[in-house]
């Protein structure tokens, strides 16, 4: 495992803040913002915090296999009390919200399948964040749960302009090594030691591809955690979401410059 940066006491101070989700100066903003890929109709979910005046860093959030529902918009809502403006790019297509796991699976292979489809339908969305007039575009980061862990990474690998990528149990597979030589910033992996649908041979597979690019990352093992632990089934993936939520905190912190 290699570590890009030490928390300094400097930057407590900063994840002291962004964790206290709930503080009275903090008014969460969100809309829907629709948008094209093409010739096919999208809506992303914007967040930001109203009390933040001034550009700030963009977030690029990249949907689970569930889409623009549930667990999706409550991370977009973590990450932009954090002081970030959040986009969560649509990439099944405007309102499409699947429902049971058949239907995830059909919608997810699609860009599986079609990783150049995967990475221009992710690519108009962050487009549509680094327009927003709240974003400075010299701090512009990733982060994908789930499917999204891969969609990340395969824009990552587009070379995108971005300080830093996330992926929170993310799916790592079928990426073209020689890629990763286009990832701008570095890349921060929060994973389930127990994830049943992406297990760490998989995981292993994505570090090597970075370490021959000599792209700086992080990787973070959760015991007891399996795949999707920031929907919590036992204690130790209570934990696993109480330490992934402050390491996305830190992380963003320090590529962001927000800390010493």
């Amino acid at each position: 495992m290699k570590t890009m940066h030490r928390t300094s006491v400097g930057l407590a101070a900063v994840l002291a803040v962004a964790l206290h989700a709930g503080s009275a100066e903090a008014a969460i903003k969100t809309e829907y913002i629709e948008y094209m890929h093409g010739s096919t109709p999208l809506k992303g979910y914007l967040a930001y915090d109203d009390a933040v005046s001034g550009r700030r860093p963009g977030v690029l959030l990249l949907h689970y296999r569930g889409g623009l529902q549930g667990s999706t918009l409550e991370s977009a809502q973590m990450i932009a009390r954090m002081g970030y403006v959040v986009f969560a790019a649509d990439i099944f297509g405007k309102d499409i919200v699947p429902k049971e796991v058949p239907e995830m699976t059909r919608l997810t292979n699609i860009y599986n399948n079609d990783r150049q489809l995967m990475r221009t339908r992710a690519r108009a969305g962050f487009d549509v964040l680094a327009k927003h007039p709240m974003v400075d575009t010299s701090k512009m980061a990733l982060i994908g749960y789930c499917f999204g862990g891969t969609v990340a990474v395969e824009l990552a690998e587009a070379g995108v302009p971005i300080v830093g990528t996330a992926a929170v149990h993310g799916s790592f597979r079928n990426f073209t090594p020689e890629m990763a030589r286009n990832i701008k910033g570095s890349v921060l992996v929060l994973h389930g030691a127990e994830d049943e649908v992406a297990p760490l041979e998989e995981v292993n597979k994505l570090l090597a591809d970075l370490r021959a690019a000599k792209v700086p990352f992080e990787l973070q093992i959760y015991s007891g955690s399996s795949h999707g632990f920031d929907n919590p089934q036992n204690p130790q993936e209570q934990r696993a979401d109480r330490e992934y939520r402050r390491s996305i905190a830190r992380y963003f912190a320090e590529i962001f410059g927000s800390g010493s």
